[in-house]
């Protein structure tokens, strides 16, 4: 049996529940980098937090790599990149609330799996979905204004 909640319903349930949700993310990034379309799925669950959201991307790239050539790639994508951050610290959601970046790549996630001669890389990256995003539209809007 299936309950749904709505607004204003049972507080208590939407404490203990965890709903699944269509993510449109992985649609959208198609429309921006044309060459990624229809090769992205997003998911999303619903979780009472304040604020702060995690996403993973599981990757299959055209060549085998190390946790450690996926951490420097990572590292040095953030350097100087007001956008986009680094951790190697066990981080969780309550801790990027007021981040600036657009996301922060978690090296401590990062997982790499060998399966069916396939090799699997998972990364993970944390973002505040406010004051991150309102951030980001910032940026944005002060680009278009020069």
């Amino acid at each position: 049996m299936r309950r749904t909640i709505v607004a204003g319903g049972a507080e208590e349930e939407s404490l203990t529940t965890i709903p699944p949700t269509p993510a449109g993310a992985g649609k959208a990034i198609g429309l921006v980098i044309p060459a990624l379309s229809g090769k992205l799925k997003g998911h999303a669950q619903r979780v009472p937090t304040k604020t702060g959201s995690v996403t993973e991307l599981v990757s299959v790239l055209e060549k085998k790599v190390t946790a450690d050539e996926v951490n420097q790639a990572m590292r040095q994508a953030a350097d100087g990149n007001e956008s986009f951050g680094y951790t190697e610290e066990e981080i969780v959601s309550s801790d990027i609330i007021g981040s600036h970046f657009g996301s922060i790549y978690d090296a401590t996630q990062l997982e790499i799996v060998e399966a069916g001669g396939v090799q699997l890389v998972k990364t993970v990256a944390w973002y505040d979905n406010e004051y991150g995003f309102v951030t980001q539209l910032i940026r944005v809007l002060e680009k278009f204004a020069r």
